[in-house]
């Protein structure tokens, strides 16, 4: 699992899902065209963990999250629709512990 990530259950954190181009020191990848922009987006979070809330803005989305059960793995999925009519998916897989 490329994208894991670690929270305790009582935090309520921001994840970002970035699909801007790399040359803005934070994406994985140039996976957004210079002049394409997401029009929409869809967040699907697995039972046991709360979906605060969501934004987007310049293809970088990002989702709060609180709750989960200590021991356990969740996954959130950003599911993605641009400008040039592209649709892609990237998932956060998310491990629940007492820090």
């Amino acid at each position: 699992m490329s994208n894991v990530k670690r929270k305790d259950p009582d935090a309520k954190l921001d994840y970002p899902f970035d699909w801007r181009a790399k040359t803005n020191g934070h994406g994985d990848s140039d996976w957004l065209a210079p002049d394409e922009t997401i029009v929409s987006y869809v967040i699907t979070v697995d039972d046991g963990i709360t979906l605060v809330k969501d934004s987007e803005n310049n293809g970088l989305v990002v989702v709060w999250l609180s709750g989960g059960e200590v021991g356990k793995w969740y996954k959130i999925g950003c599911k993605i629709t641009t400008s040039e009519g592209r649709i892609d998916e990237r998932t956060l897989h998310l491990y629940i512990e007492d820090k």
